[in-house]
């Protein structure tokens, strides 16, 4: 009995050693294009592995690359994480997602994969100007050196022009194969397998915490695509149009505030929209309230409102410093232009159509008021046909003439009639009272 429960105490201390002594790693994922939507994702994932005191992070990357700010806020967060970092490359890691895959601690690459070709191009693929390659190169080089990789051949994924003997010359850019990247110190190794990187790093038997985005992530980089943020702004100039165009505040001008909202809120998010800009937005917005419920009419303060309504949407599409391009000028250019032009159609054809439509009508007035439904601007007095009367003034053909001892404004049909001349009213049309000389 002395015995089974000496038994039972060191199996009991087993158990907490080897549950102590179990290393944990938090799996993450970049793949697809680098957007803005997936720098927070990353983030999370570095935030939780450190609150959770983590051993290593191991993020799966396979990327064609993407905007470069994305991957320098990624690139950045990696750097500055607190636990150790490892880029298990299988297939891509082209451009962008080059930049990142060298910020982690280790670099593991999976047979035939690749690594390269970061040259900042436009989004029709051409190279952009000097200004943004030497950013580029200097992002690589300082990447690269802060974990001890080669700096020249890093600059030579960027730059053709940069000489790496026996790698390449001056006309190409350097794209490494698995097999190379070993070779110059690029990669660390090559496996297939992730159980093959855990135990290449000493972590064999570890606890994998698979992160995946959440829906929060999901929903702001959902908005933060290209075609989604157009339909945004599109919403939202529909509805501040219909809004200058009809009295009072209604359904139209909540659904724009709502719609550019979300557009502000995921670019505030994702750091393309500072608060200088949202509060460019609100006063824009407060200043066109002014103007429909306080100021009569649509003058200074609408058009104010307006222009800083437009500039705090156009500086929101632009991003910032050092990635502002005269490409991404014109493309912010053309968004708001074929956005603007968008919800004016929108409220050309809901004017034309809506009207015969129930729901429609109880926004708008979609009667008309005729003549032969019986409405009127001023009512005929029909009495008046028939009564004689004189001309008090001459008749050419208006004047006025004395009928039943009052005075009134008359015309003469189609003829010529002189002070004192007998009259009689032979037709009333609304306020005109048309006479014609008695013989």
């Amino acid at each position: 009995m002395k015995a089974l429960k000496i038994l039972s105490i060191l199996l009991v201390i087993t158990i907490i050693e080897v549950t102590a002594q179990q290393k944990t790693v938090y799996l993450g994922f970049i793949e697809g294009d680098i957007d803005l939507g997936l720098a927070p994702y990353v983030t999370r994932v570095i935030n939780e592995a450190e609150k959770n005191n983590a051993d290593a992070i191991i993020f799966k990357i396979n990327t064609f690359g993407g905007r470069v700010d994305a991957a320098t806020q990624i690139k950045d967060a990696i750097l500055s994480s607190k636990v150790k970092t490892v880029a298990f490359v299988n297939n891509r890691a082209i451009s962008a997602g080059a930049l990142i895959t060298l910020s982690c601690n280790v670099i593991v690459m999976a047979p035939g994969s690749n690594m390269g070709a970061a040259t900042v191009v436009d989004q029709t693929g051409q190279k952009v100007g000097e200004k943004y390659q030497s950013y580029m190169r200097s992002e690589m080089r300082s990447t690269a050196e802060k974990n001890g990789r080669p700096t020249d051949i890093a600059q030579a994924m960027v730059d053709e022009r940069i000489v790496i003997p026996g790698l390449c010359d001056s006309t190409q850019l350097v794209t490494l194969t698995s097999e190379e990247a070993v070779k110059y110190k690029m990669a660390d190794t090559i496996l297939t397998r992730l159980d093959d990187v855990l135990s290449y790093i000493g972590m064999k038997d570890a606890k994998i915490v698979d992160v995946r985005s959440n829906w929060a992530e999901d929903i702001v980089r959902f908005l933060n695509n290209p075609i989604i943020a157009s339909i945004l702004i599109m919403i939202g100039f529909f509805g501040l149009l219909a809004e200058i165009k009809t009295p009072g505040w209604g359904l139209p001008g909540t659904a724009g505030l709502i719609a550019l909202a979300l557009f502000f809120g995921s670019s505030y998010i994702l750091q393309l929209a500072s608060i200088v800009e949202i509060l460019m937005f609100v006063a824009g917005v407060v200043l066109l309230l002014v103007e429909i419920f306080v100021i009569p009419g649509f003058g200074v303060a609408g058009i104010s409102g307006i222009v800083l309504i437009f500039a705090s949407i156009f500086l929101s599409l632009i991003g910032s410093e050092p990635f502002i391009t005269f490409e991404s000028i014109s493309v912010a250019i053309i968004q708001l232009t074929v956005a603007l032009i968008a919800a004016i159609i929108l409220v050309f054809l809901l004017a034309k159509f809506l009207p015969k439509t129930t729901a429609f009508s109880k926004l708008v007035l979609s009667e008309s008021e005729k003549t032969d439904q019986g409405f009127v601007s001023y009512p005929s007095d029909t009495s008046l046909i028939g009564k004689s009367g004189k001309a008090l003034t001459v008749l050419r053909p208006a004047g006025i003439a004395e009928i039943d001892g009052k005075k009134y404004d008359v015309v003469a049909d189609n003829e010529y009639i002189e002070p004192g001349k007998p009259v009689k009213v032979i037709r009333v049309e609304g306020i005109k009272v048309v006479v014609q000389e008695v013989k």
